[in-house]
């Protein structure tokens, strides 16, 4: 379907409009991803230059979607010519732009979506930019690729992993979408897990809960601060007596934990005639007993991040987050006595304002305690690795690379640290050192249960049979219409070299040959408009340092609008 010039420019030209028109501020501009990633996620997105190697109509729909939240500019490398079939999947091309520059045309028209963005467009050849001014890609925060060859995508992976610089690669091929992520090491602070405990240290309360708690009496209390006690409490102070009837252990079996519910509820205050009052802090409490009383410890993968060789040997080109995890690792041994630093959030629950805003301090108090521990081992660390110099008794020096506000968040986040380390491109391509395991147990498995839907997987296997066509025959498979039935033997032969290399004995089904001719290497506009959705959320998730980045290969089935992730 092709998109004429009138309505694509209305829409894109009305969006403009709203921006520039309104005089929002960006905290009212961007209100609603501040909420996801707070200033410094929008900071970081701000000043970050992302590179795009082809104004394909995945190339474009990525960009849109990084334009729109505000990334800090971008540059557009593309050598071809806007083409009729280009207007015809690609919403940022007009009929009129038709033998002009693809990456000009382009960055003229997504420049308009956001007056904060700035755009800039390079019209040369990528293999030719990669042969004489490699250097050229040092400059960026992410480059993504879309559309490209085999051979120039490995080259351009080379490129950037050798200088550490992010590669998303994206690419449609018919109803077939495909990213992958090429990064050697990307750490997260704020990875934000959808479903997490509490940390209430219920189960090793700490001086300051003690403290609290133990200076409320319920027996005391009238009717209206007994019903209005929160919850966290009430379940400390019932496990305190369930601790002594119980050899000081908590709760842990489903048998245990029904018992200290029904203690809690012998609790509930009658009225004279035995009826249980209406309180709802002690309903809370009963719920609250599965979520809450968990065994406070290190997770597993924080201990896994202690042992690693980053964390143990520091030196002056460290990152700052492997410093920040040799310092928890330290305060952990020292001061945590075992355990992280405290989170420093409580739930809402039934209370009055008061002793809310009471408890909600013991628990911010507690936290600032450990994050300043924290922090004068993070000091420490820097001023070892020749990279600070200590503070002052007074704390008036701030440090040189890493602020207090920065090992705060650290803190707040230490249970959830992640560290993705994706393959290069070079050692997924190279046959000795893919990951063949994983894909011959899929293409077997589908083999054997032949009335199982496809699986995606089988989908990266055809796309590497057609770049390998494309090398041998420097076309895809049925680009042009009248080769369709001559392809078809070809691209099974370059599919049956391609397990043979691989070592792998299992077979594809005709059937998915057949359809990948019928493709033609056409890129679906939606498709792309998927993928780009797809895409430019992984870049967003690189750039500010936050949420947690697919690993490292996602496939998308357009037919059956299903995906899968698998590691290569």
């Amino acid at each position: 379907m092709r998109r004429t010039k009138g309505p694509v420019l209305i829409v894109y030209k009305m969006a403009a409009t709203l921006n520039k028109g309104t005089g929002l501020d960006k905290n009212n501009k961007y209100d609603r991803q501040l909420r996801l990633w707070g200033d410094h996620g929008q900071a970081a997105l701000e000043s970050s230059r992302v590179c795009l190697i082809n104004a394909s109509a995945t190339g474009t729909e990525i960009l849109k979607n990084l334009v729109l939240p505000g990334i800090g500019s971008f540059t557009i490398v593309d050598s071809c010519k806007v083409k009729g079939e280009d207007v015809g999947i690609n919403f940022f091309l007009t009929v009129d732009s038709i033998g002009k520059s693809r990456a000009q045309v382009a960055t003229e028209l997504l420049s308009e979506l956001n007056e904060d963005v700035a755009g800039d467009f390079l019209e040369e050849d990528v293999d030719d930019l990669l042969e004489k001014n490699p250097s050229f890609f040092s400059t960026f925060t992410t480059v993504i690729a879309t559309q490209l060859p085999e051979k120039t995508l490995l080259h351009l992976g080379k490129v950037l992993w050798e200088r550490n610089i992010p590669l998303i690669v994206c690419r449609c091929y018919g109803f077939i979408g495909y990213l992958r992520m090429v990064i050697k090491e990307h750490t997260i602070v704020e990875s934000h897990p959808d479903n997490t405990h509490e940390d209430l240290r219920l189960d090793r309360p700490f001086k300051g809960l003690h403290e609290f708690c133990d200076s409320l009496d319920l027996n005391s209390m009238n009717k209206k601060d007994h019903s209005h006690t929160p919850w966290l409490v009430l379940l400390y102070k019932y496990l305190d007596i369930w601790k002594n009837m119980n050899g000081g252990k908590i709760p842990s079996t489903y048998k245990e934990k029904t018992a200290l519910k029904e203690l809690i509820k012998e609790g509930v205050r009658r009225n004279a005639e035995g009826v249980p009052d209406d309180e709802e802090n002690f309903e809370e409490a009963i719920r609250s007993v599965n979520s809450s009383l968990h065994a406070t410890a290190v997770p597993a993968e924080i201990q896994a991040l202690f042992e690693d060789p980053c964390c143990l040997n520091l030196n002056t080109d460290s990152k700052n987050f492997w410093v920040m995890v040799r310092a928890l690792k330290e305060f952990t041994e020292n001061e945590g006595q075992g355990l992280l630093p405290l989170r420093g959030s409580i739930p809402d629950m039934t209370s009055d304002s008061e002793r809310y805003i009471q408890l909600q301090t013991v628990y911010r108090d507690q936290a600032e305690i450990d994050a300043t521990a924290v922090a004068g081992h993070v000091h420490a660390l820097l001023h070892n690795i020749g990279r600070e110099e200590p503070l002052n008794p007074d704390r008036t020096k701030k440090p040189g690379t890493l602020s207090d506000s920065e090992i705060r968040t650290f803190c707040r986040n230490a249970a959830f640290l992640t560290v993705l380390r994706c393959r290069s491109l070079e050692e997924e391509y190279t046959t000795e050192t893919a990951n063949l395991e994983e894909l011959g147990q899929h293409i077997l498995e589908e083999e054997e249960d032949a009335n199982s839907d496809s699986d995606d997987t089988v989908l990266y296997i055809l796309l590497r049979a057609a770049d390998r066509f494309f090398t041998e025959y420097n076309r895809y498979p049925s680009y042009f219409d009248d080769t369709l039935d001559a392809d078809i033997p070809k691209l099974k032969a370059c599919l049956s070299k391609l397990l043979h290399d691989w070592g792998l004995t299992a077979g594809v089904k005709d059937d998915y040959v057949h359809e990948i001719c019928r493709y033609g290497a056409s890129e679906l506009h939606t498709v792309a408009a998927f993928m780009g959705g797809v895409a430019a959320q992984e870049v967003i998730k690189v750039v500010t340092g936050q949420f947690v980045p697919i690993n490292n290969t996602f496939i998308y089935n357009a037919q059956k609008q299903t995906s899968t992730t698998i590691i290569l």
